[in-house]
């Protein structure tokens, strides 16, 4: 109970403001899973949910402590989503590691045109139907945006679970909205993270992509042996 108590009290002095402990940990361990993500690694899917359940505590503003700044209700349901999809991630990534996929949890690949289109179509209609909710629910405006990080989140972490490519450019889309949002809102650690993201997303971006030229090329066959003082 005492490290419980320590954990949600804890802040760490920076100039005349103060970081949460919570939002710091709970952003290294999200960088951790990101970098288990880029490496293909089942251990990201974990480690990721121990950073959303950081987070979750810290976006809910006021229910955690008032060391919290302004509640963002997206940004507090995108840590749930987080968890409920990674379990799918994770588990299917279990499979692709015991399926022996060039010894990696998963092979990347591309996205169809149609679901490419979909993910557009998703991303569009769900920001539109979500900011009212989240505005209702009194999340710190301009609440598109947050809406708008809820559904990328979603999106991206849907088709890292996949294997497909595309979910890193979907993340260097919510980064693109994401970061100045997470810094009027206050979430200073969160914000400079998420700015970091943007440029580890492209990285990961070009990795998964050389991955998926390189391992989905069919192995060309081994040349038949010669053999010495063949029969004439």
């Amino acid at each position: 109970m005492d490290f419980l108590r320590w954990l949600f009290e804890a802040q760490i002095p920076v100039g005349g403001s103060v970081l949460v402990l919570r939002e710091v940990l709970g952003n290294i361990f999200g960088l951790a899973g990101a970098l288990g993500g880029m490496r293909r690694k089942v251990w990201a899917w974990p480690i990721g949910i121990a950073g959303n359940l950081l987070l979750l505590t810290v976006f809910l503003g006021n229910v955690f402590g008032a060391a919290s700044p302004a509640t963002l209700w997206g940004q507090a349901g995108r840590q749930i989503m987080f968890i409920s999809v990674a379990a799918y991630g994770w588990y299917r990534w279990r499979q692709g590691l015991q399926s022996g996929t060039h010894g990696r949890a998963i092979v990347p690949g591309w996205a169809s045109p149609k679901v490419r289109i979909a993910m557009v179509a998703a991303m569009i209609a769900g920001t539109a139907a979500l900011a009212p909710v989240f505005d209702s629910m009194g999340s710190y405006p301009p609440v598109w945006a947050d809406a708008w990080t809820f559904m990328g989140s979603l999106l991206a972490t849907y088709g890292m679970a996949r294997g497909w490519t595309e979910f890193w450019l979907i993340w260097v889309a919510v980064d693109i909205v994401g970061v100045p949002l997470l810094f009027s809102a206050g979430y200073f650690a969160s914000a400079f993270m998420y700015l970091f993201y943007g440029f580890f997303t492209l990285a990961g971006f070009f990795v998964w992509w050389r991955a998926d030229r390189r391992e989905s090329r069919p192995l060309r066959p081994m040349p038949e042996p010669e053999t010495a003082g063949a029969l004439s």
